[in-house]
């Protein structure tokens, strides 16, 4: 396998050796061939999401085919714009000279993509990493096998409609085959997955100095104060957490709700599991959640659950050969219980009730790995500005959750344990450029006192330089 990915790698690299990508119209037109190629496989990757993760029409679309299209026209829209050198300003001391800023591509590119939204998390940063010039070679989750296949065949359509197989390819496979790339030299490597495989990625990249995004993930709070609107934060805070069963990295791990209004968050958010969910396991709409990926990862959930010392309050009950967990609430838990040593990423949710707020919420949070998300529910200007400057997460909504994952122009990323890298809009085609910086300077004239041999040249420079 290492020779195929070998092989792989010096296809896309003669390529990008050609030139052929620096041209921003032939970006353009590759960003316009894949976007067609999405239209037309809409139908076989609706299909194939619902084989993958039991998604429904509206969520596949809402949630990972939609969120791509709208990408590509933002990007279309303004890459000319973002491709552009730019000029900066320049110091009194480079008189006559000017600065200028050129976006240029890194070379070849791997992009890993997780499971979880298999369709979308495969193609964001690729819709980047094209638009900034790169060839890409993307490998697709094993576990969503069918969103995997889709993407060839839809990949494969676009090439012969006129996308270049040196721009972008797809390579699927296991465990293997990301082991076999990653032992290639690429110019950028872009994975989102666990810290544990984020760790064997960055390893593998300190080899040959490659740059590295990671996206990860962590146990993400949602914190309601005593002033919130109780019967929307629950509502924001249930959709929030259960899209695509709390398989979603920015999703709440977590609540920290304040005492005096603990009961009614509880009631509010089990009455509007009921009205997104229906009341009752037989209710139909609950054969409409997304199903848990693996058997694996539903064991796991059931073990969290089975050894958890909290309460249930909402929920509790699953269905092995579906793969489907209801939508659960545990109560009366303590920062020991197995559910708090990991990442849930299922639809478990956890709360924890507390009446000091530095000493019940700020400090269990910033004594922990910090958190790709944050949620706050309350009216206090003053306590959002304070939780906002004293705790340190990746991204974040105010009286909302995840929603901001669908902004262009929010980048999203992680810090310390939860990633590093962001990308979004502008900041992906950032994120896959090299700013090269390069000073114009004017022939027709030399400021004398850059040279020691220029008299009193010292006392002109401490003037400049103070």
């Amino acid at each position: 396998m290492n020779k195929v990915a070998q092989q792989i790698v010096e296809r896309i690299r003669r390529f990008f050796a050609t030139g052929a990508t620096l041209d921003v119209e032939v970006r353009i037109q590759a960003l316009r061939k894949l976007q067609e190629a999405i239209k037309r496989h809409e139908p076989q990757l609706l299909e194939a999401l619902r084989l993958d993760l039991n998604k429904t029409n509206f969520e596949a679309y809402t949630t990972e085919i939609g969120i791509i299209l709208s990408e590509i026209t933002h990007t279309l829209k303004h890459l000319r714009r973002w491709a552009k050198p730019k000029r900066v300003k320049t110091a009194v001391i480079h008189f006559g000279a000017r600065g200028i800023i050129y976006p240029e591509p890194f070379g070849a590119v791997l992009v890993i993509a997780p499971w979880n939204y298999p369709f979308q998390l495969s193609l964001a940063p690729v819709i980047g990493a094209i638009a900034a010039g790169n060839c890409i070679v993307l490998k697709p989750s094993e576990q969503a096998p069918h969103t995997s296949a889709a993407l060839v065949k839809l990949i494969k359509d676009a090439h012969s409609n006129g996308l270049a197989e040196g721009i972008l390819s797809v390579v699927e496979g296991d465990a293997e085959v990301s082991t076999a790339l990653l032992h290639q030299h690429w110019d950028y490597i872009f994975f989102t997955g666990g810290p544990a495989v984020g760790k064997i990625v960055m390893e593998a990249a300190s080899k040959h100095l490659t740059p590295v995004t990671l996206e990860l993930g962590g146990k993400s709070p949602c914190i309601v104060h005593h002033d919130a609107n109780i019967k929307l934060a629950a509502k924001r805070i249930v959709w929030g957490k259960f899209l695509n069963s709390g398989q979603t990295c920015v999703a709440p791990d977590y609540v920290l709700v304040h005492e005096s209004v603990h009961g009614a968050l509880v009631a509010a958010m089990q009455a509007s599991i009921a009205e997104l969910y229906g009341e009752s396991p037989s209710d139909p709409r609950r054969k409409e959640l997304p199903a848990i990926i693996s058997g694996r990862h539903y064991r796991r959930l059931r073990a969290l659950l089975d050894r958890s010392s909290g309460t249930l309050l909402v929920g509790g009950g699953g269905e092995e050969d579906r793969r489907y967990i209801e939508p659960t609430i545990l109560g009366n838990m303590t920062w020991e219980d197995p559910i708090m040593e990991e990442e849930i990423f299922g639809p478990i949710l956890p709360i924890f009730t507390y009446n000091e707020l530095e000493r019940e919420v700020i400090v269990p949070i910033t004594t922990r790995p910090k958190p790709l998300a944050l949620y706050l529910f309350s009216e206090s200007k003053r306590l959002q500005k304070d939780l906002l400057q004293r705790i340190s997460f990746g991204c974040g909504a105010i009286n909302d959750t995840v929603i901001q994952f669908a902004s262009h122009h929010l980048p999203i990323g992680g810090v310390g344990n939860s990633g590093m890298g962001r990308y979004h809009g502008h900041h992906t085609f950032d994120l896959f450029s090299h700013h090269k910086s390069v000073l114009h300077q004017t022939t027709r004239f030399d400021l004398p006192f850059r040279y020691p041999t220029m008299k009193n040249g010292l006392q002109w420079i401490k003037k400049i330089l103070k």
